[in-house]
């Protein structure tokens, strides 16, 4: 009896979707839609982020300089000056009322013992001081760290203070035969900051020299 021949087997096709140009629009189409989804969120934080940023700036500079003394914008009103004694460029903030410069603030950085120390301070623009803060620093809890406003009022101990009522060698701690106190047992951060206050006099009466006369 005759035997039925065999049926070839049939292969199966490849599918359109294990073509390598499918992959790589499949691949190229997410990775699209994920930087959509990235550009729009980046977008729509970008403005909250920069008004916090604002608002922080603003809230630094009222820590030396009240809202009373400007109606200008200060942060934008700026200039960067530098001085091989301090820690980088320092940043000028003009504050205007009705166009005239009612005070000058400046951001500065100088070198502590444990790292860099930021502050800022405020002068009238014949440079009495206002006040000085400490933005940010990296000395030692409990021991160094009474430059700030809020563990003590030394701090404070500039305000009023400027190059025409206080000689060259006063602008030290009390131990190098100066006018600030120092803290016991941490000598080297005040004498960071007596020396930063003092650099940063200078720069502002060097930068008042440049301008020209009214």
């Amino acid at each position: 009896m005759e035997q039925p021949l065999e049926q070839p087997i049939k292969q199966p096709q490849p599918s359109w979707r294990d073509q390598p140009l499918y992959q790589a629009l499949l691949l190229g189409g997410a990775c699209a839609i994920v930087s959509l989804l990235l550009v729009v969120g980046n977008l729509g934080t970008q403005q909250s982020i920069a008004d916090h940023q604002i608002a922080d700036k603003l809230a630094m500079l009222a820590q030396v300089l009240p809202q009373s003394y400007y109606d200008n914008d200060p942060l934008s009103d700026t200039a960067q000056l530098s001085s091989p004694a301090l820690g980088g460029p320092a940043t000028l903030m003009l504050a205007r009322r009705n166009g005239e410069i009612t005070a000058l603030a400046l951001q500065l950085s100088i070198a502590g013992w444990g790292g860099i120390i930021d502050m800022i301070l405020a002068t009238t623009p014949e440079g009495e001081l206002l006040g000085v803060r400490i933005i940010s620093h990296k000395e030692t809890p409990g021991l160094a760290d009474k430059i700030e406003r809020p563990k003590s009022d030394w701090i404070t101990g500039f305000d009023g203070k400027s190059l025409a009522n206080t000689s060259e060698q006063q602008w030290a701690v009390q131990k190098d035969g100066g006018h600030f106190d120092q803290f016991t047992g941490a000598t080297i951060t005040p004498r960071a900051v007596v020396k930063g206050v003092h650099q940063g006099l200078l720069l502002l009466n060097q930068w008042r020299q440049q301008q020209p006369a009214s």
